[in-house]
């Protein structure tokens, strides 16, 4: 450095170290306090952000169990509605096997009724099986009781008078039955 600069420097009005530490510690905390009030209001937004983005995965999960619902619930309504149609055939059959002599009546018969079932089981419709079962509150309803003389029978559905369903694991209709006593 030159003597000229080095005189210059002298000659500057020095600021006295401890007011300019002061005012740099004052400009330091003033930066610190807008850094923690940047970061809080950032945490803020992300939690706001986290809290919308769960709540959108729950409305489209939601969403999505009630359309398949609507969807199940109008299924049921369907095969429920379709379930006297398919006791009407079952007595035509039963009727057509005793009184006529006529086999290809009978037959058509039972063609139609396959095609109906073997459709209705395709979308989940089973049949319960009752006759020669113990009987189950769970599937069958009880309309009467039969005494019967042996033993091992008693609590045994003795007769079905409606038959029942399940569709989906579901009872959509219990099967009415005669209980042996």
């Amino acid at each position: 450095m030159s003597e000229k600069n080095k005189q210059d420097i002298k000659e500057q009005p020095a600021e006295k170290p401890s007011k300019k530490v002061a005012k740099d510690a004052a400009k330091i905390a003033e930066l610190e306090k807008q850094l923690e009030e940047a970061n809080a209001a950032l945490a803020k937004e992300k939690d706001d952000y986290l809290l919308l983005m769960a709540d959108f995965t729950n409305f489209r999960r939601k969403t999505a169990q009630e359309k398949i619902d609507l969807i199940n619930s109008a299924s049921k309504d369907t095969i429920e509605g379709m379930l006297p149609v398919l006791d009407d055939i079952e007595i035509a059959i039963k009727t057509v096997r005793e009184n006529v002599e006529d086999k290809s009546s009978l037959e058509g018969l039972e063609l139609i009724y396959n095609k109906l079932m073997n459709y209705l089981k395709s979308k989940g419709l089973e049949v319960i099986k009752a006759k020669d079962e113990p009987f189950n509150t769970d599937f069958h309803e009880a309309v009467a009781q039969f005494p019967v003389p042996e033993e091992d029978r008693k609590g045994l559905v003795f007769d079905v008078v409606q038959t029942g369903y399940t569709l989906n694991g579901k009872v959509i209709r219990f099967s009415k039955v005669v209980v042996a006593i």
